[in-house]
């Protein structure tokens, strides 16, 4: 069985056991969290698609990582102006890994 989720805009495949690094979610680590945005739905019953998404059906996931991404550099210029400017940013993240897909 597996399922289409979305969190924090963007989407992904996650079956029982998947690890999966998303955008940041509140909670410790060991915590368990439950996505209820879950687009597609494959298992016993056949394939279910979410308009958009599907009422009652959830995903629960246990927070292994909160972290930070490597550091980027975002520089922005404007020609014959004397402007420059450098900064850096480090995104965070959300370690899950997936322990269960519950349906109604």
């Amino acid at each position: 069985m597996y399922a289409i989720i979305e969190t924090g805009g963007k989407q992904y495949r996650v079956e029982a056991g998947t690890v999966l690094q998303v955008e940041s979610l509140p909670g410790d680590v060991g915590n368990s969290v439950q996505i209820d945005r879950v687009r597609l739905l494959n298992g016993d019953d056949g394939l279910v698609v979410g308009q958009p998404i599907i009422p009652g059906a959830r995903v629960t996931a246990e927070i292994i990582r909160q972290g930070r991404t490597r550091s980027i550099t975002v520089f922005k210029k404007h020609r014959r102006k004397n402007y420059r400017r450098t900064r850096g940013h480090r995104q965070g993240f959300t370690q899950l890994r997936v322990t269960e897909i519950e349906t109604k």
